[in-house]
């Protein structure tokens, strides 16, 4: 196990007339090299449940372990903690500064105290994780390339840390349709080829369905679902409660299947719902 949370709670502005629970008593862990989803509506707990995960915040009561190790308010502990454990808030392009892609994404590296050798050779390797070619873009300013290319930058540099864990928080958000295909493939890239732990944060179904291996939902700062995708998507009803849509192929073999048809349920795409129709109705033909 590498990152566990027990019986985790955070209150805002604790104390005051406007304190707000974020997380209530939540228990989680996550294990080497698997790709957990977090989904949630906005408001449900995500963003803050995260930030426990790196120590940018601390529980108001529970505890959080990284290898075993007690996250705690030491800032040599902490600074340790952050370098394993990367985190991408929405929208990162707007945190990019410097003059420079290779600058921005040299930052965190070159904070570490590297020599420029290592840190010039971990500007290249991590461009290369995005899907950028470091010759054509290392001394481009950020701000001439594309949104979804921006925000690769921005990735970059988290990579550029070598973290154990990237834990990225709607990393599609406001991209265009080609765009968001292109960062969700290199995310799926750094898990199933470089076997990197990646935690997903997301409020879209169709977007976790078919990458994360396991699905943690929440609601109102609590754990209300958690599984594979199969076994969180069978919960249809929690899920509409929730205000969570399953996927569109999901809800098509839903419908079949109380239509009496035998179709398989846990199908999130569409390329895999035409073989089950295909064969519902090579079945039927019987």
């Amino acid at each position: 196990m590498l990152l566990k949370l027990k019986n985790v709670s955070y209150t805002y502005m604790s104390g005051t007339p406007f304190k707000v629970t974020a997380l209530k008593n939540i228990t989680l862990d996550i294990f080497q090299g698997e790709y957990l989803a977090i989904i949630g509506q906005t408001g449900s707990g995500k963003s803050t449940l995260i930030q426990h995960l790196n120590g940018l915040l601390l529980p108001t009561s529970g505890e959080v372990y990284l290898d075993g190790l007690h996250v705690q308010q030491d800032k040599k502990c902490l600074a340790a903690i952050r370098r394993r454990i990367g985190l991408l808030f929405q929208f990162p392009e707007q945190q990019l500064f410097e003059e420079n892609v290779a600058s921005d994404v040299a930052f965190g590296p070159r904070n570490l105290g590297l020599n420029e050798q290592e840190i010039a050779a971990r500007v290249d390797r991590a461009l290369r994780l995005v899907g950028l070619d470091p010759a054509e873009v290392r001394d481009r300013s950020p701000f001439s390339l594309s949104g979804g290319q921006m925000r690769r930058v921005a990735m970059a540099g988290v990579l550029a840390m070598e973290p154990d864990v990237v834990i990225l928080d709607e990393p599609a958000a406001g991209l265009d349709p080609r765009s968001k295909e292109e960062i969700l493939s290199q995310i799926d890239a750094l898990h199933r080829v470089h076997k990197m732990t990646v935690v997903l944060v997301s409020h879209s179904m169709e977007d976790v369905a078919s990458r994360a291996e396991r699905l943690i939902v929440l609601a109102d700062g609590e754990i209300r679902l958690a599984g594979s995708p199969a076994e969180v998507f069978q919960d249809a009803a929690v899920l509409e409660e929730l205000g969570l849509a399953l996927p569109q192929m999901t809800l098509l073999m839903h419908r079949l299947r109380q239509a009496g048809k035998e179709v398989p349920m846990n199908v999130f795409s569409v390329g895999a719902a035409k073989e089950a129709i295909l064969r519902m109705m090579d079945g039927d033909k019987r």
